[in-house]
């Protein structure tokens, strides 16, 4: 059994309202904006919603990222509960633009999160010129409030336009994809490197029609933090988990870390390090309109030095010798 660190209560009371803060947004915020319309305050809402369709395309034009809000003490706390931390293993030019891939997704992807979205660990003075976005599901910048909190932390759109405006307007602009998207969310339990990579190719044909480099990343730890009750694909649990995806874009997974006391169960991940390698760049022409074999090549250009970036760290990462990543 894992030895973990004893959190402070602050340190916990931060975990907790990190997921939980896109609630808080949700169903505390926009009801009480809703529930204003009918007093004497309506024109605040008013004024609000009025701006909200206003600014509609913003999240696909860059968003309006907040330095204020990526550097609160928050996230150093956060940092500090596992602790999270980057290594970088070569410089990135601030005269390229890069796709970058997140591997692996995780339960709720702490290292992607606090290395790209907050200054926590020091992104903008390890990569200087860089600006660093994380593509996350689109439908949440249609949501009121939760769409202002992540553009300020720098998180964008994943959708095609939001990445084409950010790798076409400038340089030194570094996008982030968890490419295995939620469906990798399920293979996240202990001890295990399985990843969704094998038919993921969109993003290498993206990088091609930019002449984007692509950046091999690998958070280890990411998949430790958390146990995850796992079903079997004929259990009713798991065609829920399926229906669920289909409608809200993500499943739901059922899972347990540590609580406020040693050796007790609750949703606190456990205090184990996680630490984000950041690859070599991967240089790729810029093509147009890339044929499939383009596509296929440079795919498997970028599996292999993803291969390499976890043997060469593995073993001081916590990972057997012998292990090796598993590409579905």
């Amino acid at each position: 059994m894992p030895c973990f660190k004893q959190p402070t209560h602050f340190q916990s009371l931060i975990l907790l309202q990190w997921p939980l803060s896109y609630l808080a947004l949700f169903w505390i915020l926009q009801p009480l904006f809703i529930y204003l319309l009918f007093t004497s305050l309506w024109p605040l809402p008013v004024l609000y919603f009025t701006w909200f369709f206003l600014d509609w395309k913003t999240p696909e034009q860059g968003g309006r990222r907040s330095a204020w809000v990526r550097n609160w003490c928050a996230w150093t706390h956060i940092r500090d509960y596992f602790p999270i931390t980057i290594l970088k293993t070569k410089d990135l030019s601030p005269e390229h633009n890069y796709l970058m891939g997140v591997h692996p997704h995780g339960l709720l992807t702490f290292g992607a999160f606090c290395n790209f979205c907050t200054e926590a660990t020091g992104f903008s003075k390890i990569f200087p010129g860089i600006t660093s976005h994380l593509a996350t599901l689109s439908w949440f910048f249609k949501i009121p409030f939760i769409r202002e909190y992540l553009m300020a932390k720098g998180v964008c759109s994943v959708s095609q336009p939001a990445i084409d405006y950010l790798l076409s307007h400038g340089t030194g602009n570094l996008v982030g994809i968890v490419v295995g998207g939620v469906g990798e969310a399920l293979q996240s339990v202990p001890n295990t490197t399985t990843l969704i990579l094998q038919k993921r190719k969109g993003f290498v044909r993206t990088a091609l029609q930019h002449g984007a480099h692509l950046v091999p990343t690998f958070t280890f730890g990411e998949t430790e933090v958390y146990d995850q009750v796992q079903f079997h694909e004929d259990s009713w649990m798991y065609k829920f988990q399926s229906c669920f995806r289909r409608i809200f874009g993500f499943y739901f997974c059922v899972f347990h870390g540590r609580g406020f006391c040693q050796d007790s169960s609750g949703l606190l991940p456990y205090s184990l390090p996680i630490v984000t390698v950041v690859g070599e760049p991967l240089p790729l022409p810029k093509i147009e309109k890339p044929s499939q074999e383009m596509v296929d090549k440079y795919h498997a250009l970028y599996m292999d030095a993803l291969c390499k970036l976890f043997d060469q760290h593995k073993t001081q990462y916590g990972c057997s010798e012998t292990q090796k990543l598993l590409f579905l």
